[in-house]
């Protein structure tokens, strides 16, 4: 009975300290979770804040007493924000749909083709990945100069239209195919790109749109490379038209009128990311995964 008695004790205490752990747990998360998203609040806050109910807060408030649209109307009337957006979007489009049929065609020739030097060539690829970016930036401007591409959409998207990382990540995912599939497709007649587009492609969904989403999330955040080699602000994307408001637009002193712009900027992405988190961590998993 004494027994008994000691593991119930037992029990009840690895009981206790769980319910405790999971809830020091949960706290401490929630306190993060609200660090991290009080940044967008106070974004959103300040976006439905007039300019003089603003500037009048000389202790801010974390709550609005009359809301107003006049900031998202200023912000598509005042400057050439629906250009910006337009811009950005065909910018991301085109660049990641290039981007994908590349990186898709390199990462199925290092998976499945065999060619002399394929190892060295790849290991001599993944080294690009130590080059910093500064030195591919100037290297990129010098080119693009020399093309005479500036202020031209396929002098924006040309130098975005590969990616090791996502090549690496892929022929990864490719790799954990069975052969087994490959060699059956070989004996039934199938060329290597209906291969391609019927098998490896389906089976590497989850990949694939993991990377689809990440290269829409970096064309659309680009920043340095769209600055520097557009001043033409008929190919301004929105990370330049930030810039452009707050010099020639609202005004360094309107903040509520930024916050409006920045907020319309943020909400695609926010929303891609909402829709799709799943279908992005389970990508990243699987592709860093063999077998």
């Amino acid at each position: 009975m004494e027994n008994n008695t000691d593991y119930n004790d037992l029990g009840k205490d690895i009981i206790v300290k769980r319910i405790i752990s999971r809830t020091i747990t949960y706290i401490l998360l929630a306190l993060w979770g609200l660090i991290v998203l009080f940044p967008f609040y106070w974004m959103i806050l300040t976006s439905f804040k007039s300019y003089s109910s603003y500037n009048s807060e000389f202790v801010p408030k974390f709550y609005i007493a009359s809301p107003t649209f006049q900031n998202y109307i200023d912000a598509f009337t005042t400057v050439s924000l629906g250009r910006y957006l337009l811009n950005t979007a065909l910018f991301t489009i085109v660049t990641t749909t290039v981007m994908l049929i590349v990186t898709i065609l390199a990462a199925f020739a290092f998976a499945r083709l065999k060619f002399t030097g394929k190892n060295i060539i790849f290991i001599l690829f993944l080294a690009l990945m130590m080059i910093p970016n500064e030195l591919v930036i100037i290297t990129n401007f010098v080119t693009i100069t020399n093309l005479d591409l500036r202020n031209s959409f396929p002098g924006l998207i040309l130098p975005s239209v590969a990616s090791v990382f996502y090549i690496y990540l892929l022929k990864e995912n490719f790799e954990a195919i069975p052969d087994n599939l490959y060699y059956a497709a070989k004996v039934d007649g199938t060329s290597d790109f209906k291969y391609l587009y019927k098998v490896m492609v389906p089976i590497a969904r989850p990949t694939i749109v993991t990377i689809i989403i990440l290269k829409v999330i970096e064309c659309w955040n680009s920043y340095v490379w769209p600055r520097l080699i557009t001043d033409d602000p008929n190919f301004f994307l929105v990370s330049n038209g930030i810039q452009e408001i707050r010099e020639n637009g609202f005004g360094r002193e309107n903040i509520p009128a930024m916050m409006a712009a920045v907020v319309v900027i943020s909400l695609p992405l926010i929303v891609l990311f909402l829709v799709f988190r799943k279908t992005v961590m389970s990508g990243v998993s699987r592709g860093g995964t063999k077998g």
